[in-house]
């Protein structure tokens, strides 16, 4: 069979996309055609024609995004009404707290790669502590929030109540006794976003965290009376499918109205997803819709027995996407495709 020229070319489909965008547009429209630029292209588009149709986002964010400063684009997605949910690790909920009051003192170490053992205890010994190229500052940053969210721990312990992780985050935000901290224009600060809007926020597995760390020795010292003052992770799988069931409905189309954008894998991602297959198969509710759009970022390969590094169309077969959901995966640095994502939905 001969080859048929096509009329429409994707390229012009793109251009036409970006032509009342910015710059940023314009350029990944023009240069980013295929493989994994053009999944990128293909996921920006599709997560654009998501929200358009009446579609909500759920955002996942594993590694350490928020110390990658992620809140410079997500904030903005956040603020304008493109991201309605985050599930998060309770690294990526501290941290850019921390880098909202301490940005000042960070030190980035380009170098990484090379530092010896011995260069690595003398970070250790400055207190500075390295997540890859850039060090957080112990002190001025986790002690400095570690202070202010432990009165709110003792306080609610007292009272006999109990939030969640981000609840906590929240109350000292309001609370405004850390804007005079504040290092980084409070626009970039994706936590402050969420707080504006009230944003629903699933944090899996926050006892992995810095500050569930000081969470646990407040406990063993006997300054928090009662474990469970701070609510646990069933807790937060029985929220989020309280606000699912509440969010959820069928878009035209076929697809459920909630997508799902990953970045990276672990718990951040594995623990929301399932929460639809914990609705229909667990409690018998059939008509509960699946995720209606799924996007995942990842420098893990497809490989045997990792969630990171499954495709999207084992998903189908847990009951987590349906044969005809938009899905995607781009192999690469979330750091570098999320930002542009992000851009492109703003119109930057």
């Amino acid at each position: 069979m001969k080859a048929k020229r096509v009329k429409i070319r994707p390229e012009d489909v793109n251009a036409a996309l970006a032509r009342k965008k910015g710059p940023v547009s314009k350029f990944i429209a023009r240069h980013y055609r295929h493989f994994n630029a053009g999944a990128l292209m293909d996921a920006a588009k599709a997560y654009e024609s998501h929200l358009q149709k009446g579609g909500k986002m759920l955002v996942t964010m594993a590694g350490a995004m928020s110390t990658a400063e992620l809140g410079l684009s997500l904030a903005g997605m956040i603020r304008r009404d493109k991201v309605h949910a985050v599930v998060c690790t309770g690294a990526n909920l501290e941290e850019d707290i921390f880098n909202l009051v301490a940005h000042d003192y960070y030190e980035r170490v380009p170098g990484y790669r090379d530092l010896t053992p011995a260069d690595e205890q003398g970070l250790l010994d400055r207190h500075m502590n390295r997540v890859t190229d850039t060090c957080i500052p112990e002190v001025k940053a986790m002690r400095r929030i570690e202070k202010t969210v432990f009165a709110e721990w003792v306080a609610a312990d007292q009272k006999g109540e109990r939030h969640f992780p981000h609840e906590f985050m929240y109350k000292i935000i309001r609370s405004g006794r850390l804007e005079k901290f504040y290092q980084i224009d409070p626009k970039n600060s994706w936590m402050l976003a969420a707080c504006e809007k009230n944003l629903p926020i699933i944090v899996p597995g926050w006892e992995d965290s810095t500050l569930g760390n000081m969470y646990a020795a407040a406990v063993i010292r006997g300054s928090v009376k009662h474990v469970h003052t701070v609510r646990t992770g069933i807790e937060y799988m029985t929220a989020l499918a309280g606000w699912y069931v509440k969010t959820a409905k069928m878009l035209p189309g076929g697809n459920g109205s909630i997508g799902f954008f990953q970045i990276g894998g672990g718990i951040a991602g594995d623990f929301p997803i399932c929460v639809v297959p914990m609705l229909q198969q667990d409690l018998h509710r059939p008509k509960v819709p699946l995720w209606g759009y799924f996007c995942q970022i990842s420098d893990s390969t497809t490989s045997y027995g990792s969630y990171s590094g499954a495709v999207p169309n084992e998903k189908i077969t847990w009951g987590k996407l349906g044969v005809k959901t938009p899905k995607f995966i781009i192999e690469s640095d979330a750091t570098i495709v999320a930002p542009l994502i992000f851009a492109h939905v703003l119109g930057w």
